[in-house]
């Protein structure tokens, strides 16, 4: 996979801009025609999910399950440092973790068995085996799939369920977070680019082709809402569209479209608190959308556009020295997602929102090497679903917590063992949604939106 270039931030100048098909290749008319014809809208329920994927798999024994008394080439060169709860200690390089780990929980404990990218987000953001241990596209659907067919009732002004990552890498295919079976209308929204950068614009979004044509002055539309509603609306031809493509114009010229994506709405103290970056702009950005009534979006935080850092997680010594990469990822992270804790429960959304952050597995306990690196050698650290450490903010949960522990290396569960599935019980639950109702696969079989799993028992509501 090659290191892709973002776009990029939203200033009360600059606009949604139009311009590819949308979700699948469909446009938002098309999606919104195909959601009608399964039922009749109604109100949004309040409850959301900000899903902050670290793709690659980050290193659970560098961040939040460290062994200080492990092997040295188990251990690693960082040390942890105690929190504001007792017993809950973080990588040196996250102290603002330190500061509010009474506001999020710790699951040490989750694990499963596919060691490849492609496997390992299969297994993850489906709670299914995977048919195949390689690759990203699914054979069941994703979770946010799910949440997008079981909430496509819903009434809300603005995509269900959205996914936003750096430019390129949008596609809910990139990270198996694709429909499968229920095909691709149930495909999340995709925002690609860095909303950090002036020229950031959201590309998927179309008219329908029959009304390039027709509408005068297309390219001058292009300039902005206001301007498109304008002419829209004084041209006549809004009546001459069908109601689908009538309300996809709406939605994405209504102001609640254009607050929730204007990130200028925000006071500067606040985004300087999240990083003037594509991450702590895109993490904003995804706040703006639970908070506006998405269900459901995913946050990917994978390049962070640093020296000496690799373009995601994926830190095996043949690809980047690990420790010199995590010293300069850490902060931005340790940033990004304390600002996004503290934003949500000063917002009054820590009921609302459940957050969840995770990549697909951990990585090894076991330090790997490889010749290069400024002294000859890089250290890394391989795949390693058997181990990973999974942060949950918010929901309405007590926090300040940690749930299972792994041995003394770090190497598997050594009590409480979970699987990702019950992480997504979890969240159906936050949600509402029943995990054991069914829908149809290809063959119209009844597939139960999770085969098994339980709720966290922990993170039950308080």
């Amino acid at each position: 996979m090659n290191n892709m270039n973002c776009g990029g931030p939203f200033n009360r100048r600059s606009f949604l801009q139009w311009g590819t098909l949308g979700v699948g290749g469909l446009s938002l008319a098309e999606v919104m025609r195909m959601r009608a014809a399964a039922g009749q809208a109604s109100p949004a329920p309040d409850t959301s999910v900000l899903f902050v994927w670290l793709a690659g798999g980050p290193p659970h024994m560098d961040m939040y399950d460290m062994k200080p008394y492990a092997p040295e080439e188990y251990r690693g060169p960082f040390r942890p440092i105690e929190t504001r709860v007792p017993g809950l200690e973080v990588c040196e390089h996250m102290p603002l973790h330190a500061k509010y780990a009474d506001k999020y929980t710790i699951i040490r404990s989750i694990a499963h068995t596919f060691n490849d990218h492609g496997g390992g987000s299969k297994r993850f953001m489906t709670g299914r085996i995977p048919a195949t241990p390689t690759e990203t596209i699914n054979d069941a659907p994703s979770v946010i799939s799910i949440v997008a067919k079981m909430r496509e009732r819903y009434e809300l002004g603005l995509p269900n369920c959205v996914i936003a990552a750096d430019g390129g890498r949008e596609s809910v295919h990139t990270y198996a977070q694709g429909p499968a079976y229920l095909g691709p209308k149930y495909n999340a929204f995709e925002v690609g680019g860095d909303p950090s950068k002036p020229n950031f614009e959201i590309r998927n979004v179309s008219l329908h082709k029959s009304l390039e044509g027709r509408l005068d002055d297309r390219m001058q539309l292009l300039r902005g809402f206001d301007r498109l509603r304008r002419q829209v609306d004084s041209s006549g031809m809004m009546g001459a569209i069908d109601t689908f493509h009538e309300k996809a114009v709406n939605i994405m010229t209504r102001p609640l479209t254009r607050e929730a994506f204007d990130l200028s709405q925000e006071p500067d103290s606040l985004r300087d608190r999240y990083g003037r970056n594509s991450w702590g702009q895109r993490a904003l950005l995804a706040r703006r959308l639970v908070e506006s009534g998405c269900s459901f979006v995913t946050c990917v935080l994978e390049n962070p556009h640093l020296s000496d850092t690799f373009y995601n997680w994926d830190t095996h010594a043949v690809n980047h020295d690990n420790f010199i990469d995590m010293r300069r990822r850490l902060p931005l992270y340790d940033q990004v997602v304390t600002a996004l804790i503290e934003d949500l429960y000063a917002r009054g959304l820590d009921k609302k929102v459940l957050l969840v952050v995770t990549g697909e597995f951990g990585r090894s306990p076991k330090i790997s090497q490889a010749s290069g690196g400024p002294k000859g050698m890089r250290y890394g650290r391989e795949h390693w679903p058997q181990a990973m450490s999974v942060l949950v903010s918010c929901g309405g949960v007590s926090h300040g917590q940690v749930i299972g522990s792994t041995n003394s290396k770090g190497e598997h569960p050594h009590d409480r063992e979970l699987t990702p599935n019950d992480l997504w019980a979890t969240v159906y639950k936050h949600l509402g949604i029943n995990q054991h109702e069914a829908l149809l696969d290809y063959t119209g079989r009844p597939q139960h939106l999770l085969p098994f799993g339980e709720p966290i028992r922990e993170l039950a509501r308080a």
